[in-house]
């Protein structure tokens, strides 16, 4: 039975990456492809090595660090019972969730100084139309207009 092989650009491409991901993946030894052709230049990745990429995108998409992602990726690839893994799993998750709520804390306290700053600007523009249409309902009365004055805001102001 054939075992299924993969180039370095069908993997790209199935993944949407570009090719220096792929060669970056590996330096980072997420991705361990055989070597082939001249000067073993080519690249042939197997199943196991689509799957590894395909947990690195995940965890990376989790927020994940690349090491924490080889970390738990190798953890899979030994034998050994799966409890130390689920834990270490378990415990990246958690910091990664605390991080992520402090992370939306501090959006919902800038997305609520937004909103103050909204209302505020909101009744400055309202006091200012309001000004500025009594100004011209005073110019637009019987006042001649060599007595007419600008009106005035605090400090003196037109």
């Amino acid at each position: 039975m054939a075992t299924t092989t993969y180039t370095i650009s069908d993997l790209a491409k199935e993944f949407d990456l570009t090719t220096r991901a792929m060669r970056f993946y590996e330096d980072m030894g997420l991705l361990q492809p055989e070597r082939s052709g001249p000067a073993g230049r080519s690249r042939i990745y197997s199943a196991r090595d689509r799957t590894r990429l395909k947990l690195t995108l995940r965890a990376k998409r989790l927020g994940l660090s690349l090491t924490e992602a080889r970390e738990l990726i190798d953890m899979y690839d030994s034998p050994r019972d799966t409890g130390p893994q689920l834990r270490k799993f378990l415990a990246i998750l958690a910091q990664h969730r605390r991080q992520v709520e402090e992370q939306l804390a501090d959006l919902q306290a800038n997305l609520e100084e937004v909103r103050a700053h909204e209302r505020e600007a909101r009744v400055l523009l309202t006091r200012t139309e309001k000004v500025k249409q009594a100004s011209l309902t005073l110019t637009s009365t019987s006042i001649p207009a060599a007595r007419r004055r600008p009106l005035t805001l605090e400090g003196g102001k037109p």
